[in-house]
């Protein structure tokens, strides 16, 4: 006779499932190490070559991110949004390419993209990318068990460090952006040092991770961007509590 089970014992809620990527690549090595970066995402990600195959992919199944190459063996990558957009699909998408072009990064935001990843791209700015467009990949803007951590438990102490960090915020992204506008290498080390060091004591943790995308790829336009995002977030928001 099988016992009857407890009513304390309840069976566990299953994870959700990791949001899908669609990514449409062409060259075997760039596919390989994108595909490989948003799996640890975690991502599950569905790998096309061309514009057909996109088209296809997309006709039998939801995405929650497009991230497509701008020149594609049969056309090009705003040719495929401007297709996949005519059809009603809203997918978030962003483009990558080799080409520094300006014209074709404009170009290529006119016709739907969110963003231009300009390649070759570190797995770093990949991932920050990827954080800012998939569902549930963001880090929170506060992470108060490790400000805790870092300040001995002292949440009094932890608040004080937040408003201190928040009122120089302005100043420090102003001479961020100086030093990265005028290529200052030496300048932008030691003000993404001592920012990164900041984060870690208070707990932004969504900043923290921007800085280090940044530190990883200096003078990259999308990383600067991606931090400057993680500023103004933290200065619009509530001040946070630990």
């Amino acid at each position: 006779m099988t016992p009857p089970s407890s009513p304390s014992s309840s069976p566990a809620t299953p994870a959700a499932p990791a949001p899908r990527l669609l990514l449409v690549e062409d060259d075997p090595a760039s596919a390989a190490f994108m595909a490989a970066v948003a799996s640890a995402q975690p991502a599950q990600v569905h790998l096309v070559a061309n514009i057909a195959d996109g088209e296809s992919a997309c006709a039998l199944q939801a995405f929650d991110l497009l991230l497509v190459d701008a020149n594609l063996p049969d056309g090009r990558g705003e040719h495929l949004l401007r297709l996949l957009r005519e059809r009603g699909l809203v997918t978030a998408a962003l483009a990558h390419t080799a080409d520094p072009d300006p014209t074709l990064h404009a170009r290529l935001r006119e016709a739907g993209f969110a963003e231009v990843l300009l390649k070759p791209i570190t797995a770093a700015a990949l991932r920050e990318a990827l954080r800012r467009h998939l569902p549930g990949a963001r880090p929170a803007d506060w992470d108060d068990a490790a400000a805790l951590a870092a300040l001995g438990g002292e949440a009094a102490h932890v608040q004080a460090l937040r408003t201190l960090f928040l009122a120089e915020l302005p100043q420090q992204r102003q001479r961020i952006v100086h030093a990265a506008t005028h290529a200052d290498i030496s300048s932008l080390r030691a003000e993404l040092h001592r920012l990164v060091a900041s984060c870690g004591f208070v707990g932004a943790a969504k900043l923290g991770s921007a800085v280090r995308a940044l530190q990883e790829s200096l003078l990259d336009a999308a990383a600067l961007r991606a931090v400057e995002a993680a500023i103004d977030e933290l200065l619009l928001a509530p001040a946070a509590t630990a």
